[in-house]
């Protein structure tokens, strides 16, 4: 039976699958806010997908594991930086359909961390105020976050 609805971006319209049958792939991202209220981007390196669009620092999080500590691990591997749970106050989610999978990514703020920002994984990252950061182009899951943290930044 084929599955209609206004969000097409979800089916693949030449396949036909049944709801519920793309794996779902849980992501955590944050927005990092330094004192002068910007917000960090890291930009996908070559070789991954989506390469060399921005997006909020984060990854996957693994089977049993919180969110909080997904990030919190992911932000010491990709840039050297060590955080707290009590430092992450969640704000938003993404929740969008690629191809092959749905993404789901709780969206966290952080001002407090220990260490110094650096890229740890040869990603390119900055600094970028609020309203500039729907300048850059961004995976279609970020997009929708951008709005959500202007208004509140």
């Amino acid at each position: 039976m084929p599955i209609t609805g206004p969000d097409s971006g979800c089916l693949n319209v030449e396949v036909q699958r049944p709801e519920g049958e793309l794996p779902t792939v849980l992501v955590v991202a944050v927005a990092l806010v330094d004192a002068d209220s910007r917000v960090l981007m890291a930009q996908r390196p070559e070789g991954k997908p989506m390469a060399g669009l921005w997006e909020f620092p984060g990854g996957k999080v693994g089977p049993g594991e919180l969110p909080e500590t997904a990030l919190i691990r992911e932000l010491k591997e990709e840039l050297g930086i060590d955080i707290t749970e009590s430092c992450l106050a969640p704000i938003a989610f993404a929740s969008h359909c690629y191809d092959d999978f749905h993404l789901l990514m709780p969206l966290y703020v952080c001002r407090v961390w220990k260490g110094t920002v650096t890229a740890q994984e040869g990603q390119k990252l900055k600094w970028v105020r609020p309203v500039r950061i729907a300048d850059l182009p961004l995976p279609p899951a970020d997009v929708p976050l951008v709005a959500i943290l202007r208004d509140l930044l």
